[in-house]
């Protein structure tokens, strides 16, 4: 038997702006955006590439639910975004506007940063080391 986790739910408040965000900002394709009968939409982005793992876009449905959008870790970094090219991402993902909440660091595992999405929500920008 073969199992890996194929999608992570992340809460937003909004579908559009949340699709917007991880596809300009951070380069994700939009793999999935599909209505429900419900009103609530399937809407997964992912990495360019990416073929077994996905972020599933959920929009919050309650007060509850909203309460989490942007603190789904407890402040900490939730989200581990892997690249073979750091400066390009790193240049790329700066010029549309990406809040970095440090200098780029290069550590004996790789090179990373760490960056908030439109939330909140805490990402590291990893280049694994060779």
């Amino acid at each position: 038997m073969s199992a890996h986790i194929a999608l992570t739910a992340l809460v937003v408040h909004d579908y559009d702006e949340a699709i917007d965000f991880y596809t300009r900002a951070l380069g994700f394709d939009l793999a999935e955006d599909t209505a429900r009968p419900d009103g609530t939409r399937w809407v997964v982005v992912r990495p360019p590439g990416a073929k077994e793992t996905a972020l599933l876009l959920a929009r919050a449905k309650n007060d509850a639910q909203r309460s989490r959008v942007g603190d789904q870790t407890g402040g900490r970094v939730g989200f581990f975004l892997y690249t073979d090219d750091f400066a390009r991402d790193h240049a790329r993902m700066a010029a549309e506007g990406v809040r970095f909440l440090e200098e780029p660091r290069h550590e004996a595992y790789g090179s990373v940063v760490v960056f908030e999405d439109l939330y909140g929500n805490r990402w590291d920008l990893l280049q694994p080391a060779a």
